[in-house]
C-alpha cells in the first residue's frame, strides 16, 4: 500500500485522511483511519524519534487506548507515591498492584507511529505544514482540503486531522480557544546506580509554592525525570521552584542530559473541534486534564476518535453531511473527555486555594488514596468518580464553596 500511495506519477492524488503531527494523538488518528482501510498520510515536521518534554506517565486510560498488540516500552513500574507539600510533610503511600508505568516519549511515540504504518498509513517526516485551505484555487472541489507545505507543495485530502501540538497551525485554522496556559520545566538527570535504586518503583509528587503548581520525580532506569509546572506568567518563580526542588532532593550535583520547557494549553469549554472537513485532537485541540495537566491519555483517546470520525467525513458527499459527522465527533469528545476536563477544572480551582487539604486527604484519608489508585490504574476516571460516588460529589461541591 505504501509504495502505491507514494507514487510520484499521480501528483494530484487525493488521500482519504491526512494527519498533521505524529505524536500520540496523530499516530492514534492515523492508526484508526488506516485500520478502517482508508488511504492515510501522516505528516511530521521532525525526524523520528525525537525528544518531547513530558513526564512520561502512562495511566490506565492510556493503556486502554493503545492499539492491539502494543507492548509498552516501560522504564519502570510504579507501586509507590511519595507526596510532599513544598518539601514538607512527606509521606509515602504504596500499592500491591502497579499504579502506572513510565516511558520515554521518543521510544513510545516511535512505536505508535510504527503501528500506524503497519496498519497501512504512510509517513512523511521533515515536512512542515504552512496552512490548510478549504476554498480557493488550490482546492479542486468542495469535498477536498488542501494541505499546503512549506516550500509550496500541496497535498489533497478528503479529511484532515490536526494533531500538531500545543502551538498548532491546524488549531488556529479551526479557531481553537484556550482558557488555561501553563509552563512546564523539566530536567532529565542521569544518576548513579545507588541513587537510581532508591527511586525504583516510586515517584514523588510535590505540591508547589505557587497556586496550582506541583513538581514530580519519575524514575526511568539510570535517569530521573524531574519537572515542575505552574501557570504561565510565573516564569522566574517556576524556574526557581525547579532549582530549589532539585537541590532539596540532593540532585543538584548531577548534570542534566536534557533541560527543557514546554507550554501546555487547555481548551475553553466552548472551543470548536472542527471546521469544515478539518478536525483537531490532542494538544492541538487543547485536550488535557486541567488539574494534573495529564495529556497522553487525552491525546490517545481523542486521536482515536478523530481518526474514526475523519473516515466518516472523508466519505461525506456534501458539506451538510460533513458537518453532521464533525458535530458527532465533537459530541463524542465532550460526552467523555469533556466531562473529565470539567471535573478537572473544578479540582484545579480547589487545589489552587487549598493545596494542603489535598495533601492531607491523599496522605491521611484512605478513600482519597483509593480514588487516586483507581484513577491511575484505569478502573475509574475523575468524571466517573464524581458522578458515581455521592460522597466525592458532596466533598467537591463543599470545597467549591469553601473559602481558602
Amino acid at each position: 500500500m505504501s509504495s502505491e500511495n507514494s507514487s510520484a506519477d499521480d501528483v494530484r492524488q487525493v488521500w482519504d485522511v491526512v494527519v498533521v503531527g505524529a505524536g500520540p494523538a496523530g499516530a492514534s488518528a492515523a492508526y484508526a483511519a488506516a485500520v478502517a482501510g482508508r488511504r492515510v498520510l501522516l505528516l511530521e515536521k521532525a525526524e523520528l524519534p525525537r525528544y518531547k518534554t513530558c513526564g512520561g506517565g502512562i495511566i490506565g486510560p492510556s493503556r486502554d487506548a493503545l492499539p492491539p498488540g502494543f507492548e509498552l516500552p516501560l522504564k519502570d513500574r510504579v507501586h509507590a507515591v511519595t507526596f510532599s507539600h513544598n518539601g514538607r510533610f512527606t509521606r509515602t503511600r504504596r500499592s500491591k498492584q502497579m499504579l502506572f508505568g513510565l516511558i520515554n516519549r521518543p521510544e513510545f511515540d516511535q512505536q505508535l507511529v510504527e503501528h500506524a504504518q503497519k496498519a497501512g498509513a504512510e509517513l512523511r517526516t521533515g515536512v512542515t505544514v504552512a496552512r490548510v485551505e478549504q476554498h480557493g484555487s488550490a482546492v479542486p472541489d468542495r469535498r477536498t482540503v488542501a494541505v499546503v507545505l512549506q516550500g509550496g507543495e500541496t497535498v489533497l485530502a478528503r479529511a484532515v486531522v490536526g494533531a500538531d501540538g500545543s502551538a498548532s497551525r491546524i488549531g488556529a485554522h479551526v479557531g481553537v480557544k484556550l482558557d488555561q496556559v501553563d509552563l512546564g520545566l523539566e530536567a532529565e538527570i542521569p544518576v548513579p546506580e545507588t541513587v537510581a535504586e532508591d527511586w525504583r518503583g516510586r515517584v514523588l509528587i510535590d505540591w508547589g509554592p505557587m497556586p496550582g503548581s506541583y513538581g514530580w520525580v519519575f524514575p526511568k532506569g539510570d535517569t530521573l525525570t524531574v519537572g515542575v509546572i505552574s501557570a504561565r506568567g510565573e516564569g522566574a518563580a517556576t524556574k526557581r521552584y525547579l532549582e530549589d526542588f532539585i537541590a532539596r532532593l540532593g540532585l543538584a550535583g548531577f548534570e542534566p542530559s536534557v533541560s527543557s520547557g514546554h507550554l501546555t494549553r487547555c481548551r475553553a469549554e466552548d472551543s470548536p473541534l472542527s471546521r469544515g472537513r478539518v478536525l483537531v485532537c490532542g494538544d492541538a485541540a487543547g485536550m488535557l486534564e486541567p488539574w494534573t495537566r495529564e495529556g497522553i491519555s487525552f491525546a490517545l483517546r481523542s486521536g482515536r476518535l478523530a481518526g474514526e470520525w475523519a473516515v466518516r467525513i472523508a466519505e461525506a458527499h456534501d458539506a451538510v453531511d460533513a458537518r453532521r459527522q464533525a458535530l458527532n465527533y465533537a459530541f463524542a469528545i465532550k460526552a467523555g473527555l469533556g466531562v473529565e476536563m470539567a471535573v478537572g477544572r473544578r479540582m484545579l480551582a480547589v487545589f489552587e486555594r487549598r493545596p494542603g487539604l489535598f495533601h492531607a486527604a491523599l496522605t491521611g484519608f484512605r478513600p482519597a488514596w483509593r480514588a487516586f489508585k483507581e484513577i491511575t490504574q484505569g478502573s475509574t476516571s475523575l468524571g466517573e468518580l464524581v458522578r458515581n460516588h455521592p460522597v466525592a460529589q458532596r466533598a467537591l461541591t463543599a470545597m467549591d464553596r469553601r473559602p481558602a
